[in-house]
């Protein structure tokens, strides 16, 4: 019985620390993609400060978690109050910063569920009705709740590294930090990159 209590608390322990990578972890690049991550999110907080005080959104409207299916998508996509306007105020932000290196995969902002309401250009192109070139190439205004996902999206601390398989199947490395707008956690700006 002992054994097996050592057993299920290094399980634990491994399971409950598995995401996080420490700063010490932290190589020259994924410092260079935390430093571009903050920068991003700046740009972003600021925007929506900008619509937030010209009436354009309104706070609730802003953290609106009633996700509206999106009829006929697979994987199911959704609209809120906000994906729209974040579409022509977000896009092209996170799609500058998505230029900074080819390494980079994605640059994105979710809300704290994991809602993406506005993807990379070249991930919100027009669907096709293939199932497998539209789970490619248009992944925007789904909800990426998964285990890696609601982490990126739920993070507190000041930046969260995590490395998995994508579900295209690429292995990647997803560094997130926290967006708070007017003290409210809002989400994260997360971005995918490969290491090489």
């Amino acid at each position: 019985m002992r054994r097996f209590k050592a057993h299920l608390l290094a399980l634990v322990l491994v399971l409950t620390a598995w995401p996080a990578v420490a700063a010490e972890n932290l190589d020259s690049f994924d410092r260079k993609v935390k430093t571009w991550a903050e920068q991003c999110r700046e740009e972003m907080v600021s925007q929506f400060d900008l619509l937030l005080t010209s009436g354009r959104l309104s706070v609730p409207q802003l953290f609106d978690t009633f996700y509206i299916p999106i009829p006929g998508t697979d994987p199911q996509k959704f609209h809120t109050q906000y994906d729209q306007v974040s579409d022509g105020v977000l896009q092209p932000i996170i799609d500058n910063c998505l230029e900074r290196d080819k390494r980079l995969v994605f640059f994105i902002a979710v809300d704290r569920n994991g809602y993406l309401p506005t993807h990379n250009t070249r991930y919100s192109q027009p669907l096709t009705g293939n199932l497998a070139e539209d789970a490619k190439w248009n992944r925007t205004k789904r909800i990426f709740n998964d285990r890696t996902g609601l982490a990126a999206a739920r993070n507190l601390e000041p930046y969260l590294l995590q490395r998995y398989s994508r579900d295209t199947g690429e292995v990647m490395s997803d560094l997130s930090i926290p967006i708070f707008i007017q003290k409210r956690h809002w989400g994260a700006v997360r971005v995918g990159y490969r290491q090489k």
